[in-house]
């Protein structure tokens, strides 16, 4: 079967219809995740009395990577509203049935959420894209947001040429408090100038597909997902490939990064979705990449708790096609046991853990319902005997 960047045709196919936490360094040979664990025994080791779960902010336009801020608000990355700017016969298109794209300059959004659930649009000046019409038309925009210092930086993945915005590239940008804002890395010239080893022709993305960013020291880190690579990008815009994940494991479409003293990161996997196809990864000291964690489905989120336990966040479950109701959080503990801490989520996008220890989710992250309905769930964890 062949593998396909899922987020993309899945998303078309339907018609239904990017977070990462740090956490200090672990040793490789004292790390649970060295041992690969199976999916077999998840359903023993459900527990859903551990967590409990509320709307905290709603009205966003497809909700995709999210974090908290030095200020203590939750900045949220938002795929928008898509365009109608249409660049056939100027540039290279997204091959169909996902291409071509049509975009605008503005439509794209980040929003400032308070403690009490209140949204606040910081820009909404930023790129939107909307795919094939045909095939039901998925939207991208900004796709996660990071912080070194007291600097807001956001990663724009609707830029391009092949998204119907030649005049803004996908990028990072530098976020400033009143919404005014600047590139400081184009990634679109950096992809196609610097190509991956394995990309898939079939469904290949001129201007990339970045998907998620976080930081770590003074430095952002930005996960592609078309080509499949992790990229590092200074506060000044000098970018380098930290690795090609394609040319280590193939085209797994990788779509979420954390740190907790190595690179953790997840995929999508192969379209029709595989239950339990996809992988946690760990980018070693090496260089190389391994496969630590199995039998997971559409990752879309990898964080860390307070304690160095990992959560997963996956997309849709139990089905060959993205399902609405199926997405789902799993921890798992120092020992290697997993637990299921959240059920019933609908298409989420993103995840990260709060100043006050609590989850954070973008639900409703795509589709039709996701404009204007996009929302922020918040998800109370409570502890249990598996503590560690």
């Amino acid at each position: 079967m062949k593998k396909t960047n899922l987020w993309h045709v899945a998303i078309m196919s339907m018609g239904l219809l990017f977070a990462s936490c740090q956490k200090s360094p672990v040793n490789e040979a004292e790390d649970p995740l060295n041992e690969t664990v199976s999916r077999e025994g998840l359903d023993e080791a459900a527990d859903l009395e551990s967590a409990s779960v509320k709307v905290f902010a709603t009205g966003l336009n497809n909700p995709r990577g999210l974090k908290f801020g030095p200020d203590g608000h939750l900045y949220v990355a938002e795929g928008g509203v898509g365009g109608s700017n249409s660049t056939i016969g100027i540039c290279d298109q997204v091959p169909f049935p996902v291409g071509p794209f049509t975009g605008s300059p503005t439509g794209g959004r980040i929003s400032r959420i308070n403690k009490h659930g209140v949204r606040h649009t910081v820009t909404d000046n930023l790129p939107s894209a909307k795919g094939n019409e045909i095939s039901g038309g998925s939207i991208i925009g900004v796709a996660d947001v990071a912080f070194v210092g007291h600097q807001m930086y956001a990663l724009l993945a609707a830029g391009g040429c092949a998204h119907g915005v030649p005049s803004i590239p996908n990028a990072v940008i530098k976020v400033k408090p009143n919404g005014n804002w600047h590139i400081v890395a184009n990634l679109s010239n950096w992809f196609k100038n610097n190509p991956a080893a394995d990309p898939d022709e079939g469904d290949f993305d001129p201007d990339g597909g970045p998907q998620s960013m976080i930081s770590v020291g003074f430095n952002l880190y930005v996960m592609e997902a078309n080509s499949g690579q992790l990229l590092k990008v200074s506060p000044w815009g000098h970018i380098s490939r930290v690795v090609d994940i394609s040319a280590a494991v193939g085209h797994i479409v990788p779509t979420t990064v954390a740190f907790n003293g190595h690179f953790i990161f997840g995929n999508l996997g192969i379209f029709p979705i595989v239950d339990g196809s996809s992988s946690l990864y760990r980018l070693k000291y090496s260089g190389e990449v391994d496969e630590i964690a199995t039998g997971f489905s559409t990752i879309m989120g990898v964080c860390f708790d307070r304690w160095g336990r990992i959560y997963v966040l996956q997309n849709t479950t139990g089905n060959p096609f993205p399902t609405p109701g199926t997405g789902s959080i799993i921890r798992i503990n120092h020992f290697g046991q997993r637990k299921t801490i959240a059920t019933g989520l609908t298409l989420p996008t993103g995840m990260t853990f709060g100043p006050d220890g609590k989850l954070y989710v973008s639900n409703v992250g795509f589709g039709p319902a996701a404009i204007g309905g996009g929302e922020i769930l918040q998800i109370s964890l409570r502890r249990s005997h598996d503590e560690w």
